[in-house]
């Protein structure tokens, strides 16, 4: 495959000294743009004396952000993602190239069980997404979240203006591909731990990962998460209306009754606006419009 990997890296110089020189023995002549946003330490030295390509973000965007720019500088057909703290193996690329030539357009390398970089909430949310998001999708997904992965760039590149700048750029793309009907494949990894000091907060990004679960709904079909709760509130209103005639003698419905009934209501027409709204983010992806690429 003409590949590309590109590796996000904020003040990962100590994992990327060891990475690095791994990552060029094991594919030799794939282009390596290792994306350093805003570190402090001797990231871009470090990448320099591997001599491997840097782009330089002057201050911190993120890791999605990173990511877009990245993609937008690879010259490749396939784009590697993989993180720069020493967590993905390089041993493992090649069979996440086996498992794409297989027809797939999008290969995540999944962590199998409780990888030992996982602190046990950050597994618990993990395995949370993963069973809503096959919920959602109808298909098994292994792993929702892992940053290693192999993409058909030409398609990934259709989502990018859907990608936020933040940590959260793995359950966007793999639920934007699923929801094009493209094929997405999952092959099992072992995580490492990590080299160096996480750059997650537990506070800041927990409130971001349990917007995930919103951003999950909205990627691929709003109805369904909306439809149930807007049953679920209807349902609570007819349940009060019967109890109150039952407990009154009254057949009318009371104020909590028609605030529920009409809450339902509400909550339904929101979800058919999105599912409408999601329809039209989606209705050109399939398109063949050639795209401006980077000289090779």
């Amino acid at each position: 495959m003409d590949l590309s990997i590109v590796i996000p890296a904020k003040d990962e110089a100590e994992a990327l000294v060891g990475l690095l020189p791994r990552l060029r023995e094991q594919c030799p002549d794939s282009e390596i743009i290792v994306v350093d946003d805003g570190s402090r330490d001797a990231t871009v030295a470090i990448c320099r004396e591997a001599g491997v390509r840097v782009l330089s973000h002057p201050y911190s965007k993120g890791n999605g952000a990173a990511i877009k720019a990245g993609a937008r500088a690879a010259s490749g057909d396939w784009i590697l993602f993989m993180d720069g703290d020493g967590q993905h193996d390089p041993a493992d690329i090649p069979r996440l190239l086996e498992k794409a030539s297989e027809g797939y357009d999008l290969v995540v390398g999944a962590r199998a069980g409780r990888d030992s970089q996982a602190s046990l909430a950050r597994w618990s949310a993990n395995t949370f997404y993963n069973r809503f998001a096959s919920w959602m999708v109808n298909r098994r997904i292994d792993d929702l979240t892992s940053g290693f992965r192999l993409v058909n760039r030409r398609k990934f590149m259709s989502f990018l203006y859907l990608l936020p700048n933040g940590f959260s750029y793995p359950t966007t793309s793999t639920m934007a591909f699923f929801r094009a009907g493209y094929s997405v494949g999952f092959v099992p990894i072992k995580a490492a731990q990590r080299v160096g000091r996480s750059h997650i907060n537990a506070l800041r990004d927990g409130v971001r990962f349990f917007l995930i679960i919103f951003k999950i709904g909205t990627l691929y079909s709003p109805l369904k998460v909306y439809f149930p709760l807007a049953v679920l509130l209807a349902g609570m209103g007819v349940v009060n209306y019967v109890a109150g005639a039952i407990g009154s003698g009254l057949l009318r419905f009371s104020n909590m009754s028609s605030l529920l009934v009409l809450a339902g209501m509400v909550v339904f027409f929101i979800g058919l606006l999105s599912e409408q709204l999601t329809n039209l983010q989606y209705k050109d992806v399939d398109s063949d419009v050639e795209e401006d690429r980077p000289p090779a």
